[in-house]
């Protein structure tokens, strides 16, 4: 059961655990590795992109502080599902790690587990000072709770070595591993690690057992929304993300927005999101995300541009954002199109924290809803490639029994129209396969493998997703 606790002690017990590289792709955006002139060397080499699905950058980088721990775990890559959702089926008792957010499962035999990332925002007024967001925010749920008996949690701290252990490795016997509390060499006290944990209108406050650098370790009393908290006496340092985003309109001018996050999928999540609701179009730029050096909590950034642009605001304040419904961005616009280099650097020292060189490449032929690029024939004109029949009856298929709410929701059909398919025809496949054929009749000229892809994109499968933009459908 739940426990509500009073303020830790100085020390916390730690666990084992490794930094941990997570290789995803990106859901908006397909890296690529490029050749770069010799000065753009070094920011490939030290911003290298880590990626997720989850609309965003997911990823604890291997910082210089953490990176001496190189303990290999086994990975597990989930099944992703409509709304956000993961599904990760476990067939023996130990620990494994998802290799999409990170989170660290021991359970005590076979097991499906699914889960999903939320926004922080949603809970603000739950996390009350001295605690803060440590990490992101999941929600957790198994076919047999009692089997799950702990789970780590990706943090975002970076707390420079002085508390580093190994969340365990994969073992056949799950136990409880604890280790001696350590005190920080400088004689400060080492930070401590809580979880929230939310439960209906209400939570508490749990203890965490564990922490390393790269996760927080929790047993499971419940399955409800849980998340890192963190208190600290000294000044948070994160690991963090820069991420780019570029409005698409008829206006020849160039107008950018850069959010600078703490490397959190929460943050990064929320982020897109409000992209997404913005009254502008916009794309994301596909550029090395993660921070060269730390950010801390409190300190003042400026922003630099060459050549010169207009920045609003030219300086911020950092601040974890992740309990901010709106999030913070800093504008920049460019009257003529041009390359240009954009620069974080630390107000106090000239220190450069993150830094991306941008070319008219990184935007140019995209359309304006999606990451789509536009194949644009000799003559100049653009062609669309309407889905065919066969083309439609493979995406049928791999519906699932959630095809009529789906067909509503995001095809816009009506419960009518449905019924009389249904009435009309028994298999279920072909009552599919009509749904769509209906869609794409409506949409006349505009029923491409794309646009049924950004229609469906966010509440389907990735099989879905996947067909229609890698096996030879998106064209």
């Amino acid at each position: 059961m739940s426990r509500r606790c009073t303020e830790p002690d100085s020390g916390i017990e730690s666990l084992s655990a490794d930094e941990h590289e997570l290789e995803t792709s990106c859901e908006e955006s397909t890296g690529c590795v490029e050749e770069l002139p010799a000065g753009e060397e070094q920011e490939k080499k030290e911003s290298q992109p880590i990626c997720n699905d989850s609309d965003g950058v997911d990823c604890l980088p291997r910082c210089e502080h953490c990176r001496k721990e190189n303990v290999q775990r086994e990975q597990v890559t989930p099944r992703k599902l409509c709304g956000g959702q993961y599904l990760m089926k476990l067939d023996s008792e130990g620990t494994y790690e998802c290799s999409v957010t990170g989170l660290i499962f021991e359970v005590t035999k076979a097991v499906t587990i699914n889960y999903s990332l939320l926004s922080w925002s949603k809970y603000a007024g739950l996390v009350e000072p001295p605690w803060v967001v440590g990490g992101p925010l999941f929600d957790v749920r198994c076919e047999l709770p009692s089997t799950l008996t702990s789970i780590a949690f990706p943090h975002s701290l970076c707390l420079g070595g002085e508390y580093r252990h190994a969340v365990g490795t994969h073992r056949t016997t799950p136990r409880a591993l604890t280790l001696p509390p350590r005190v920080p060499t400088d004689g400060g006290s080492p930070p401590a690690f809580k979880v929230l944990h939310i439960k209906g209108a209400g939570a508490a406050i749990e203890p965490s057992t564990d922490f390393s650098a790269s996760h927080v370790r929790w047993l499971v009393s419940s399955l409800s929304p849980v998340g890192p908290l963190i208190r600290s006496e000294e000044p948070l340092l994160y690991h963090g993300a820069v991420v780019l985003y570029k409005a698409v309109d008829d206006d020849p001018s160039l107008l950018f927005r850069v959010y600078v996050a703490t490397n959190n999928d929460s943050f990064i999540k929320d982020i897109s999101r409000a992209v997404k609701h913005s009254k502008k179009k916009f794309i994301k730029i596909d550029k090395p995300p993660v921070c060269q050096k730390l950010l801390q909590n409190g300190k003042r950034y400026r922003l630099i541009c060459e050549p010169e642009a207009e920045i609003t605001p030219e300086e911020i304040e950092f601040v974890d954002g992740s309990l901010l419904k709106l999030k913070s961005y800093i504008e920049v616009y460019f009257e003529k199109p041009d390359d240009f280099t954009l620069s974080l650097v630390e107000l106090d020292s000239d220190a450069v924290v993150w830094k991306a060189k941008l070319r008219e490449s990184d935007w140019i032929h995209y359309d304006q809803n999606k990451n789509e690029q536009t194949r644009i024939p000799g003559n100049g004109a653009k062609t669309r490639c309407l889905l065919t029949d066969q083309q439609l009856m493979v995406i049928a298929k791999l519906f699932g029994v959630e095809w009529k709410e789906i067909a509503i929701e995001c095809l816009q059909m009506e419960m009518k129209d449905i019924q009389q398919i249904q009435a009309n025809e028994e298999e279920v496949n072909i009552q599919k396969f009509l749904m769509l054929s209906k869609w794409r009749e409506r949409e006349q000229s505009n029923g491409t493998a794309q646009a049924l892809c950004n229609r469906l994109r966010e509440k389907v499968s990735y099989e879905i997703v996947q067909a229609l933009e890698e096996n030879d459908i998106v064209k």
